[in-house]
């Protein structure tokens, strides 16, 4: 289904780069058949050379026979964008946004295009493992839907969500999760190493701790709290360290940021409306 298809990305920041390589490498799309647009032209050099794909620094060039239009410009420039490109594109494009906070009605009125399909993937999407969330309105075509689910489970797993509001919720939880998982990470290592382990030996525990961690939890079906109770002997090192884990509020922390994500998503789909 996309073998056939053109892309344009307008905006080739990080989470645009690993959708497309997430196409190239996971999808197998052809690298000539995907366009990258971005201010600076040393950034599309910079994934020419990387991923083999066409580059340039207009807008209205990249979109000329583009089949799917990828949104992926930062959300304060999202309205000059999308008066600029109104117009321009075919009619029988598929415009695929991925820019926190802009609402699906609002994309489609200053784009004057219909089919327009808001998602939040993340950056594992490089590796075929992103976890994408995507909504679009119920007068689009059956096609349109067949070609954003493709798009999306090239790249990892995707879950439609039939309430737009949900979509601040994933730039919060997943878009927005991999740095959480990252600085807890570096804070393991960082440990580690505090107590003895070189670098190298720290990130090899940590990296298959976690991997295998995640994986045991998916294959387990089980809550996580039985899980982690089943690691968690009374008076032994897991007690004790998870003592000191929850007096310092890591919950209350993880869950006072999450949400503070999620208003900075709402807070920027605002700006955009605003302009």
């Amino acid at each position: 289904m996309l073998q056939a298809q053109r892309f344009a990305f307008i905006g080739s920041g990080a989470m645009g780069e690993a959708m497309i390589k997430g196409l190239i490498t996971q999808a197998n799309l052809p690298p000539q058949q995907i366009t990258a647009s971005d201010t600076r032209p040393e950034r599309g050099v910079e994934l020419a050379q990387k991923y083999g794909v066409r580059h340039t620094t207009d807008n209205l060039a990249a979109v000329t026979g583009a089949t799917i239009v990828v949104l992926s410009v930062k959300p304060q420039v999202l309205h000059d964008v999308l008066k600029q490109l109104a117009g321009h594109l075919a009619p029988e494009a598929l415009v695929l946004s991925i820019v926190a906070g802009a609402r699906t009605e609002v994309i489609t009125n200053l784009l004057r295009h219909n089919a327009v399909a808001r998602s939040m993937p993340n950056t594992p999407a490089q590796i075929g493992l992103g976890m994408t969330v995507w909504t679009c309105p119920e007068s689009m075509s059956q096609l349109h839907r067949d070609q954003a689910k493709a798009v999306f489970s090239s790249i990892g797993e995707e879950v439609f969500v039939n309430d737009e509001r949900y979509l601040d919720m994933a730039t919060a939880l997943s878009g927005t999760g991999p740095a959480y998982v990252f600085l807890f990470m570096e804070a393991m290592v960082d440990a580690g190493v505090h107590m003895g382990f070189s670098r190298n030996i720290a990130e090899q525990l940590v990296y298959q701790t976690v991997r295998g961690s995640v994986e045991y939890a998916r294959q387990a079906g089980r809550h996580l709290a039985t899980l982690r109770n089943q690691v968690t002997s009374p008076g032994g090192t897991s007690a004790e360290a998870l003592y000191q884990i929850e007096k310092g509020g890591l919950r209350t922390v993880m869950s006072r940021s999450i949400w503070a994500a999620y208003q900075k998503s709402r807070k920027l789909g605002r700006g955009v409306e605003e302009d």
